[in-house]
Formats: C-alpha cells, sequence, structure tokens
C-alpha cells in the first residue's frame, strides 16, 4: 500500500542555526494554533533548561497538515553533545530537512548529522535559513554544502538534493535566492513533492519500533516510534524483542495507543503502518525495542549509537555541609536517578565502580554531563562530581584517545592568540579561510585540550569569537596536555567568611565568595593566579582593643566575587579537587580536606 496521506521528516542542523523557530511558524502556518491564540517562542523547547539556554536538547514530535497530507515533524538539538537524540530519531523518518545558517554555513555538527543522514540512504531538502541577515552569504554556502556533500560521498541523488531560501524568524520561503517570499508553501509543496509516498505493508502482522522513551506519573513509561508493518490497536496483545540482545522476552497489552496532532497526543482505537505513535502499557519497554504481533516476534534492526568520549565519576556527598541542602542525598538516591536516566538517554553509560557510593557516568561531552547534573540539581539531589576525563582505547597495543574538530570564527587580529592556545593544547590546523572581516580556522585537537578551553577563548577574543566542536575520530595518543596554570585558594578552616578575612585574601587571588558565606577547610574559594594551592584564612576575625574598634571594618573595601556556573565550575576542577552539588549552592572542594594531610599526599606524589 502507498501512503499519500503521510510523509514523516526531521529537521536537523547545527545549534542555533533556527531549526525550533521555523518549526514555530511551520505549526502556525500548518493550521495547529487559532488565529487569535497566543504563543510563546520556540514553542518545541518545552523544558525550563531548554528555555533558559535557547538550545534544544531532547528530540521532540509534533505534526501539521497540508494539503490532505499529515506530515510529522521530529525537532532535534544542534549540540554536539546531544547527538545521540538525533542518530536514534533518524529511524523514524524518511526525509530530512538539512538547515543551515545563511552567513555561517555548515558547521561541525551539520557534518556529523549530514553523515548519519546520509549513511541511512535519506532523502534531503537543503534549507538555507536567515537569508534577511545583514551579512547572508547565500550564494557561498550553497557551494560549501554541495562541497559537503561530495566529501561525505554522498549518491548522485542526493548531490540533486533541491534548495529552499527561507528566513524562519518572519516564516517566509522561496525557491530562488533572490526573492524572500512570502509564505512557506514553498517549502511545504517541496516537502511532499521531493519526500516520496511511503510504500507499507499494512497486511503484515504488527512491528513496531521504538525510538524514543517518555514517562507520566499516571500511566507510567510511554514508548514512541513508527510502525514498519501493520496496525496497532488499543488493547492487543503484544510481544517485545530487540535486535541487539537476545535476552528480551516481554509480553503485555497496548493499553493506550496515541497519534500525534499538533503539540498534543490524541487518544486514537489504531494506527496504520507508515505512523507516528506513542502507546503506554508496557512497563519495561527501552528505546531500541520493538513492539510486534505475538505470532510474528521479528525484531527491527536499529542503529548503533556512537561511544561516549567523557567520563566523571558521581559520588555521594561527604563534606562538613554533607545533607544540609538536598532531598535526595543517599547512595540509594544517587543510583536509582542514574539509571533512570539510562532509560531515556541512549548515548549515556553509567557503571558501578569499586566503591559502593561512586557511580562512573560517560557522555558525549562536558555539556551532556552538565545537563544532567543540573537536572539533578533542581529535582533535589545532593551529591559531588570529579572532574571530567576523556575515555581512552587501547587498538593494536596502542593508546589511541578522542580527538574532536573545532571550528572557531575570530575577528581576524584574534588568530594570534587561537594558534598560540591550539599549539599547547596539541591543535593541528587543517582548514583556514576569510570570510569578510573575520577568519574561520578548522583544528583537529584532542577532546581533552578543550576541557576549560570555552571561557579563555573568550577572554581571549574578547567576547567576539565563536567556537564549536564535535567527534572526529581516535587518533594515537598525543602526549601531555597541562590543562591547569593556575592554583586555587584553599579555606584553612570551618566557619563563616567576614570582610576582614576576604580583604586579606583577595590580595592572594580572585575570590568566589563575598562576606556571611559558610566555608568549611579544604573548600576551594577562589583562584590564585599561579600554580600551587594557597591556604588562606576567610574566617579570620580583627582583634579589638580599646583605641580601635569594629566600625573600622566599614572602610574596608571588597572587590565583587566571580561567581561561578557550573559550566565554569567543571572547567575549573583539577585532578585533585571535587564539585559539591546541591539544589541551593555548587562549591568546589580539594579531595582531602585536612591541609596537612594533603601537603603530605602532595609530598608523596613528587617522590613518586
Amino acid at each position: 500500500m502507498i501512503r499519500e496521506d503521510l510523509r514523516n521528516i526531521a529537521i536537523i542542523a547545527h545549534v542555533d542555526h533556527g531549526k525550533t523557530t521555523l518549526v514555530d511558524q511551520m505549526l502556525k502556518q500548518g493550521g495547529t494554533f487559532r488565529e487569535n491564540q497566543v504563543v510563546e517562542e520556540r514553542v518545541m523547547d518545552s523544558g525550563d533548561l531548554e528555555r533558559e539556554r535557547g538550545i534544544t536538547i531532547l528530540a521532540k514530535n509534533t505534526s501539521i497538515h497540508y494539503r490532505g497530507v499529515k506530515i510529522n515533524i521530529i525537532d532535534t538539538p544542534g549540540h554536539a553533545d546531544f547527538s545521540g537524540e538525533v542518530e536514534r530519531v533518524l529511524k523514524m523518518v524518511s526525509g530530512v530537512l538539512i538547515l543551515v545558517d545563511a552567513a555561517e554555513g555548515p558547521m561541525p555538527q551539520t557534518r556529523f548529522v549530514t553523515q548519519k543522514a546520509l549513511e541511512m540512504g535519506h532523502k534531503l531538502i537543503i534549507v538555507v535559513n536567515k537569508i534577511d541577515r545583514p551579512d547572508a552569504r547565500v550564494k557561498e554556502v550553497e557551494d560549501e554544502v554541495l562541497e559537503l556533500l561530495m566529501d561525505l560521498n554522498a549518491s548522485d541523488e542526493q548531490l540533486e538534493s533541491p534548495f529552499v531560501f527561507c528566513s524562519g524568524r518572519s516564516g517566509t520561503s522561496s525557491l530562488s535566492d533572490e526573492e524572500e517570499g512570502t509564505d512557506l508553501k514553498p517549502l511545504f509543496d517541496t516537502i511532499l513533492s521531493h519526500f516520496p509516498p511511503l510504500e507499507l505493508d499494512e497486511t503484515a502482522p504488527l512491528q513496531l519500533l521504538v525510538s524514543s522513551i517518555d514517562y507520566n506519573d499516571y500511566v507510567g513509561r510511554i514508548g514512541i516510534g513508527r510502525i514498519e508493518r501493520g496496525v496497532a490497536h488499543a488493547g492487543a496483545e503484544v510481544a517485545v524483542c530487540n535486535y541487539n540482545r537476545k535476552d528480551v522476552d516481554l509480553r503485555g497489552k497496548l493499553v493506550n495507543l496515541y497519534e500525534i496532532e499538533g503539540l498534543e497526543r490524541v487518544p486514537c482505537e489504531s494506527a496504520k503502518a507508515g505512523d507516528i505513535v506513542c502507546f503506554s502499557g508496557l512497563e519495561k519497554i527501552n528505546i531500541g525495542d520493538t513492539v510486534c504481533a505475538v505470532d510474528a516476534v521479528e525484531p527491527a534492526p536499529f542503529v548503533k549509537i556512537s561511544d561516549p568520549t567523557v567520563e566523571m565519576i558521581f559520588s555521594v556527598n561527604d563534606s562538613p555541609f554533607a545533607g544540609k541542602e538536598g532531598k535526595f542525598v543517599t547512595t540509594r538516591h544517587l543510583r536509582e536517578r542514574l539509571y533512570r536516566e539510562l532509560l531515556r538517554d541512549v548515548s549515556l553509560r553509567v557503571e558501578d565502580t569499586d566503591s559502593t557510593d561512586s557511580f562512573r557516568v560517560s557522555g558525549r561531552g562536558e555539556m551532556h554531563l552538565s545537563i544532567l547534573i543540573e537536572t539533578m540539581r533542581r529535582e533535589g539531589y545532593e551529591f559531588q562530581v570529579s572532574a571530567p576525563k576523556v575515555l581512552y582505547k587501547e587498538i593494536d597495543g596502542e593508546r589511541y584517545e578522542p580527538v574532536e574538530r573545532l571550528i572557531v570564527d575570530v575577528p581576524e587580529n584574534g588568530t594570534g592568540v587561537v594558534f598560540e592556545s591550539m599549539g599547547t593544547r596539541k591543535g593541528e590546523l587543517v582548514h583556514m579561510s576569510a570570510m569578510g572581516s573575520r577568519m574561520r580556522l578548522e583544528f583537529l585537537v584532542p577532546a581533552r585540550g578543550l576541557f576549560g578551553y570555552k571561557s579563555e577563548f573568550l577572554t581571549d577574543t574578547k567576547g567576539e569569537g565563536v567556537m564549536s566542536s564535535v567527534f572526529f575520530e581516535y587518533q594515537p595518543y598525543k602526549g601531555e596536555i597541562t590543562r591547569k596554570l593556575t592554583g586555587s585558594l584553599v579555606a584553612f578552616e570551618t566557619g563563616e567568611a567576614v570582610t576582614y578575612g576576604l580583604f586579606n585574601a583577595q590580595g592572594r587571588g580572585s575570590l568566589f565568595i563575598g562576606a556571611g558565606t559558610p566555608v568549611y577547610e579544604g573548600m576551594v574559594i577562589g583562584v590564585a593566579p599561579k600554580e600551587g594551592d594557597i591556604n588562606v584564612n576567610v574566617c579570620k576575625q580583627k582583634h579589638l582593643t580599646n583605641t580601635r574598634s569594629s566600625s573600622a571594618d566599614d572602610a574596608l573595601r571588597l572587590i565583587p566575587p566571580r561567581k561561578l556556573s557550573l559550566e565554569e565550575a567543571l572547567e575549573f576542577i583539577g585532578e585533585d579537587e571535587l564539585l559539591e552539588v546541591t539544589p541551593l549552592n555548587v562549591r568546589i572542594r580539594k579531595r582531602i580536606l585536612d591541609g596537612e594531610l594533603r601537603a603530605k599526599a602532595r609530598a608523596k606524589a613528587k617522590l613518586g
């Protein structure tokens, strides 16, 4: 059977190229909202963190109707750290819109997700977005996209993919790069004409591949996926199997069945091959599982998700302030939460360690893990994490490490400092080009060389630089990289920081805390300008005499402290430090809190 009434598409692009904004306009012009309905911007970014940071973290489904055809749309993340989300949802679609910024052109994540789409044989539509930008360079970007497709060994048919020129913000599109258009009809028409109707078998036994998992307090776990063949009925008995695992032997019932209409999940009695549906009733369902008819258990192949490249140790908080601010503080709470995250995030790995209260958590990058940390602390969890480390591989007896493709856009006078930084971080220049008054530099650099580089890069380029990276491949170990060139200011005793103590300490470096902040021995309260830690007593009170009074403290002026965000704190911590994370605070501390024991450990390490 050929389903003329259905198209399943995904929108993929680099971060900030305008995917979610374009989906907003597609929903508005596809009749999802009433004409007088008030709709917030980036309606698909429903999570608090997504709205605050202006990024997409989870892939989400929606749909519109155009000329009698239902178009299921999947909005995907643009950050490389969340590319596992993109890889798994590409199994649900038969066509892909590749969105490219008219000024920036193809970026690292564009290359990565396009490669995945080409490997699956998907048809492509190239959408050049933001053509109304003053610095748009549409012709050059067209050439860059074609070069990228040839680079990735696209087929002749994929190289002939149509171009559509859009302004996602104003909701316009056209088939010519010389006109802006008035609405998105040219884009909708191209989707219907270029992506062919699906050829499906409705008479065959049911086969439904689960590509996503959601959770609801009332019905439990909700599976989301495309029906590969057959018809799904609400209340039907089904079996569950998995292409990559033979141990899945689950039977159950599709208690509720939903179709996606706009932003809503609408209950339905049945759905046909090709439909993207949500269902509940199978409590142990996982991403990659196949739901089949009981009399025809046959798993559908599922894409192998790329391996993680960075790991951290998550452990129970054991600082002097442990248990004071969090709701969930025990090993059991931490373990349950981390293993629950595995059910939704296919690119995450969690393993037990030798210690009962520590867990090794591996992900795609620092941001991937920092989003997990931020989500957990907002839920009331209290724990501590180690500095991020890259995951090495042993290949033919040789040590290999993950290498990233880094692209930076900087003003012409900012290239020197970038070359200098990349030299110390073992970066190798592979491409360099001019873009007006700016330069685009492309490096291959070890992943560990990029730890802590973002804040340094922004300082070096006076905030004018733009950088992004994506995993390239594993290469032989590049040698030692000195990661941290500064030391820490460490609290000497437990108490409350006072103005007099902070005034004396601020001459030694830059402080992270202000007066009245509770501190404990071994807590990092600032950064020292040189290597090596400095112990400072910020709780030290001024001794009063009969000729000097405490009111003289009013004359002491403190430099405003530098408040670290979670990402900045993760970039800052060294090998001998931990990050204490609570719902109210993020504190950096030494692994060994006692100053004398710390000094002995350092001396022992030097002696080998």
